[in-house]
């Protein structure tokens, strides 16, 4: 019973701008190893039993309990490789801490589910110190805002930490990926499976480059930066689960900058399939001839000279195509003879003041935009 009710905990959706953090509850997120308390054991996600020491153990209550195994910011290799240990009396558990941030199965005084707040009161009256010397209780502040959420966001990633995490108030424990639980971070993170290793080349070129995973939904990936040498020399193997994070994903499906973070012990595929929810992909922006930049006006600004755009004498510009205003059949209709574009140049030249829209090609610009006001952008045609 108890390993199944570890494969079913409460997991953390994204957190977007379309949800207002207002009234939430924000705490920490920790970069640490899943475990499931139930009562006398731990559980990883997986339903593998952690083989804690006694004295780790020491004050935890019968209740179950769901949190994680900590060993600090940064530190999530190391903490991976103290819970893979099975002689239980290994020292270095002394530097790892449960960090626990709910109980599952604790019922209000109506017998039925306690909301988030009841859940926190009891945890922080039964994980003390005093108490449970290697557990401590998750603390949680509530969310003034969106800014507040950002601000807070910063702080923890300046310090090393991984993100924040959103409780939704009076919400109940729940089984599987819920949205009464979300995850805020600046750089996104999931999971991939091994499926092969690419060879190093110069420093690296007799150890391994970069691993190969393959997504839930079919993506091909390849992560290089983040192994260190250790990881090189003994790369996770085919069929080994590993996390990585990334910047955003492009349009065609591929994340930009990924980086391995590390294996995980702690979860299952299929069950990681079953909840995947694909990354949103950056849509694919309209070129334009104009640009935002930091501090300045917008710039982009086309030079009114038509010689540079006229590059081959064989162009031709489609009279029928329209740039967001009328063009004269006289301004459209450019034909091949060196005469008629030194007239059209000419012709231009005598109306500066008369804001103007040229076409070379499929691409369009105004000529009086760069400007300190905000002004409207000039697509392609």
């Amino acid at each position: 019973m108890s390993r199944s009710e570890a494969q079913q905990v409460l997991l953390a959706k994204k957190w977007d701008e379309s949800v207002d953090p207002k009234g939430w509850w924000m705490s920490e997120k920790l970069d640490g190893v899943r475990a499931y308390w139930d009562g006398s054991r731990f559980y990883s996600r997986n339903g593998n039993v952690f083989y804690a020491p006694d004295f780790f153990k020491k004050g935890l209550p019968k209740t179950p309990l769901d949190g994680e195994l900590w060993g600090g910011r940064g530190m999530f290799q190391k903490t991976v490789s103290i819970a893979k240990t099975h002689s239980g009396d290994d020292n270095n558990w002394k530097c790892v801490t449960y960090a626990v941030f709910d109980v599952p199965k604790l019922k209000n005084d109506n017998k039925k589910p306690a909301k988030f707040e009841q859940r926190m009161e009891w945890l922080h009256q039964n994980i003390i110190p005093s108490k449970t010397p290697y557990a401590a209780a998750v603390v949680s502040i509530k969310c003034r805002g969106k800014q507040h959420l950002n601000d807070e966001l910063k702080t923890t990633e300046a310090k090393g930490g991984e993100g924040l995490m959103l409780r939704r108030p009076h919400s109940v424990y729940e089984h599987g990926r819920r949205d009464s639980l979300l995850k805020v971070k600046s750089f996104k993170d999931e999971e991939g499976i091994v499926v092969g290793h690419e060879k190093g080349k110069g420093n690296n070129m007799f150890v391994c480059g970069a691993i190969l995973l393959e997504t839930p939904d079919g993506r091909k990936i390849k992560v290089g930066t983040g192994l260190t040498d250790a990881d090189r020399r003994n790369p996770p193997k085919k069929g080994s689960i590993v996390s990585y994070k990334y910047f955003e994903v492009n349009a065609s499906g591929t994340p930009r900058f990924p980086v391995f973070i590390g294996k995980r012990i702690d979860m299952d595929w299929k069950e990681y399939c079953k909840t995947y929810e694909p990354p949103k992909k950056t849509a694919v922006k309209e070129l334009t001839r104009q640009h935002s930049i930091m501090f300045g006006p917008k710039i982009g600004k086309k030079d009114s000279n038509l010689s540079s755009e006229i590059e081959s004498e064989k162009d031709e510009i489609d009279p029928t195509k329209k740039c967001g205003s009328k063009r004269t059949a006289d301004e459209a209709n450019i034909d091949d003879s060196s005469t008629s574009r030194k007239k059209r140049v000419e012709k231009k030249k005598a109306k500066p003041s008369e804001p103007s829209r040229t076409c070379s090609g499929e691409l369009c610009v105004s000529e009086n935009m760069i400007t300190t006001e905000t002004s409207t952008d000039i697509r392609c045609c």
